[in-house]
């Protein structure tokens, strides 16, 4: 059973491309939005909240129709971690449970991507990527001894877009899909 919480935020955001904002209301309104779902721990489905002992988790929560904007649990075991890549669409990471640490990644002039200054994320933080500003980076679970859990939101289905990882060291550039996690998604609209 899905709490109204995320039926609301989903309802709400939805309203934000119906105005076709710019990316700096997205990130001010949608931010808004964000903070306020993941203020308090208490509505994400169990099923939605479990790692993998090998690989982080990928959820789905909620794709919008037209592939305006997509919601995504992201769940890290200890010391999980991406490799180094791109979103290719603006969107917003929350962090509900745990912390994560995200470290944006520059490309030089010889083609290599060099780090930049890492960024700890406690639960209630919310940060932006975007192909605009900073899209590409890393995302681990600071944590060793627990999972962390955050919630994205992307503009666009997340896990059909065409998106690159890259060699840190050589900037070679590999195309990839990340799909989902889950095969089912939740009715949000059959909460109580």
């Amino acid at each position: 059973m899905v709490d109204e919480k995320l039926l609301n935020f989903v309802k709400d955001f939805t309203l934000l491309p119906e105005q076709k904002p710019s990316e700096e209301i997205i990130f001010t309104k949608g931010k808004h939005l964000l903070e306020k779902l993941i203020a308090v721990d208490d509505w994400l489905p169990e099923e939605f909240t479990k790692p993998h002992p090998q690989y982080y988790q990928q959820y789905l929560l909620y794709a919008d129709p037209l592939d305006r904007f997509s919601v995504v649990s992201f769940v890290w075991g200890p010391g999980q971690k991406t490799p180094l890549h791109n979103h290719t669409v603006w969107g917003m990471i929350g962090q509900l449970r745990g912390e994560e640490k995200g470290t944006p990644y520059y490309r030089q002039i010889d083609g290599s991507y060099q780090a930049g200054n890492a960024h700890i994320y406690p639960p209630g933080i919310v940060d932006t990527v975007s192909p605009d500003t900073h899209d590409i980076h890393v995302v681990e679970n600071h944590l060793l001894d627990q999972a962390s859990i955050s919630i994205h939101v992307y503009g666009g289905n997340i896990g059909r877009i065409h998106r690159s990882v890259f060699d840190p060291l050589t900037g070679a550039e590999k195309s990839f899909v990340s799909g989902y996690a889950n095969k089912l998604v939740p009715n949000l609209w059959n909460s109580p």
